[in-house]
């Protein structure tokens, strides 16, 4: 090793010294003469320029002295040929003012080498030529030869796949057809295992009444029946219900998503309640569905509304994944998420037809001619409102109702396309839901996440009642059965049911029926049975059977017969309205 001539000599204690280092977050390269306005001295403060920390010594202090000695510079008694400097000089150690420790290592470095390597140039050749135009006229029809031989060569492959596609069509066929004479039994089967396996449900269903309400006074309770969930819709939420009006077992459920940062695939999915286990028709969507609706009288045709504006209908009895009709850009589509659809009468030329409303303010009548969908633009709302719900008169058919994002609910005609029949400032959030009575004609319902429930006298501006349920309303809807009766679902996971003719003020059965944390999205009434059916933003399908007191009949005296059909439910409902118009009542 080469050594400096001036290196200092350590000792071996001085060597095996533990020198520590101090690692501080401060930035060396910052700035250390940022310049601040003073506002107490309404000035700029003074900055620092320049800086430079040097090592110079005064001469007076002990550590220049040392120094001093060293170099001989000393005068009298501090001669370095003094006793006592001799001294100071066995002791004198200079300290770095930079708190840099004195060492030196020496690396070889290797040296650096060049490579090169030389290739042999690709042969070249001079080619030359004149071109005339028959010249280029041939080329052109030896192409042409060319592909025409190619072609041929194509169809004779064609034609093999062909043939050879058709026998294993034809095998198929043989065997689907061997698959559906198994498929309706084995569907048959299937529902028998399922009836042996939910036995206890089936008998609650059908013969179980709850005696304690009795006790209960006019409270009620909700049993739970069966749970429907599809393991395929993970991710994906309810939204939307509708009951099959001719086959009552019979209910479909549109899957998609109320989150919009997470919006994807849907599902349309139906169940039956003789087999709760697995779906009977299973539809996948490109699209998040938000609302379907069945016919009436055509059971098999559904009217589904998407996320992406587009409407569809979908014929349950023809086979494959696809629907029947679809709306595109060029066949008028939405340009935003549809939120609701409803089948209406056929038109005069015993064409189907449903309505639709979207958030781009359209309500448009869709008409299902041959194979396409031919739109006709209802209304159009103002510019910033955005529809979000609608529901149609059950007597008159031109009247109908939409609701908007902004809180109001317009009364409309099909007739008078330029002008609201009615405003009314019902919530001051979006409207949920809005839905006729199915007795009375000038009742009707709304529900907003303002976490009210609103009925309405349409002849009147303001509401009749309202209930404050203290957490965002789902849905709401009328008893199929009663005039009075309707429930509420909130995402608190609870269901509200109300029979104004017992309690205008309280509900009688607030019941929790999911887990913490989970939203109710929408329930629907069953036709004729005294179920209902509730959806969460998890894909499950909770169906309940209601207790006796939440469908109580008017009570008669003796020896007289129970008073039945639709007057006495109008009656029931004009009763307790004409309660209300009293002077007793106003504040109501």
């Amino acid at each position: 090793l080469i050594k400096p001539a001036d290196q200092l000599e350590l000792t071996e204690a001085e060597l095996k010294e533990e020198i520590t280092r101090v690692l501080t977050a401060n930035n060396p390269h910052a700035p250390q003469n940022i310049v601040r306005w003073s506002f107490k001295q309404i000035k700029y403060q003074l900055a620092v320029h320049f800086v430079m920390e040097g090592s110079l010594v005064h001469q007076d202090s002990d550590e220049g002295r040392r120094q001093m000695a060293k170099e001989g510079v000393l005068e009298g008694k501090d001669r370095p040929d003094s006793s006592a400097s001799k001294t100071d000089k066995k002791e004198l150690k200079i300290t770095n003012q930079f708190n840099f420790s004195e060492r030196a290592s020496q690396t070889l470095n290797n040296p650096l080498r060049d490579k090169s390597c030389h290739t042999e140039p690709p042969p070249r050749s001079n080619f030359s030529a004149t071109a005339t135009q028959w010249e280029i006229y041939d080329a052109y029809v030896e192409e042409l030869q060319k592909q025409e031989k190619n072609k041929e060569k194509q169809k004779a492959i064609q034609t093999k796949e062909n043939d050879d596609k058709s026998k294993k069509i034809m095998l198929m066929e043989t065997q689907s057809n061997d698959v559906t004479k198994v498929g309706k039994a084995a569907k048959i089967l299937e529902r028998m295992v399922n009836q042996n396996l939910f036995d206890d449900i089936i008998q609650d269903f059908k013969y179980f009444e709850d005696e304690s309400d009795e006790f209960r006074g006019q409270k009620g309770t909700l049993l739970p029946l069966w749970k429907f969930h599809y393991d395929k819709s993970r991710g994906l939420s309810v939204t939307a219900l509708c009951w099959n009006k001719k086959y009552q077992d019979l209910f479909a459920v549109g899957m998609g998503s109320y989150d919009f940062n997470k919006q994807g695939h849907g599902m349309l999915v139906f169940y039956t309640l003789k087999n709760p286990s697995f779906p009977e028709y299973i539809y996948l969507t490109t699209s998040g569905v938000l609302c379907l609706d069945i016919h009436d009288q055509h059971s098999y045709l559904v009217a589904v509304g998407f996320y992406d504006g587009c409407v569809a209908v979908y014929n349950l009895k023809q086979k494959g994944a696809e629907p029947v009709y679809k709306s595109t850009a060029k066949t008028g589509k939405h340009t935003d998420p549809v939120w609701q659809v409803h089948w209406q009468n056929d038109d005069m030329d015993n064409n189907h037809n449903f309505y639709s409303v979207s958030s781009d303010g359209r309500v448009v009548s869709w008409t299902l001619v041959k194979n396409e969908l031919v739109f006709t633009d209802i209304i159009r709302l103002t510019l910033n409102a955005c529809g979000t719900a609608f529901d149609f008169h059950k007597q008159i058919d031109y009247l109908f109702l939409v609701g908007t994002e902004e809180g109001k609910i317009h009364k409309c005609s099909k007739t008078y396309s330029s002008q609201f029949l009615e405003t009314y400032d019902a919530h001051s959030m979006a409207v949920d839901t809005v839905k006729w009575n199915h007795y009375h004609p000038k009742v009707f319902i709304s529900c907003s996440s303002d976490w009210t429930v609103k009925i309405w006298d349409h002849t009147i501006n303001t509401p009749v009642f309202t209930f404050d349920l203290n957490v965002a309303v789902g849905d709401v809807s009328w008893a199929p059965y009663s005039s009075t009766v309707f429930a509420a679902v909130t995402t608190d996971g609870t269901v509200h049911v109300f029979d104004l003719s017992i309690n205008k003020y309280e509900a009688l059965c607030q019941q929790s029926v999911v887990a913490k944390k989970t939203k109710l999205t929408h329930l629907e009434f069953n036709p004729i049975h005294p179920i209902i059916i509730v959806g969460d933003d998890r894909g499950y399908i909770i169906s309940l059977k209601l207790s006796p007191n939440l469908r109580k009949e008017p009570k008669v005296k003796k020896g007289q017969e129970v008073p039945k059909g639709p007057e006495v439910q109008v009656a029931k409902m004009e009763k307790l309205l004409s309660l209300l118009r009293g002077p007793e009542h106003s504040a109501v």
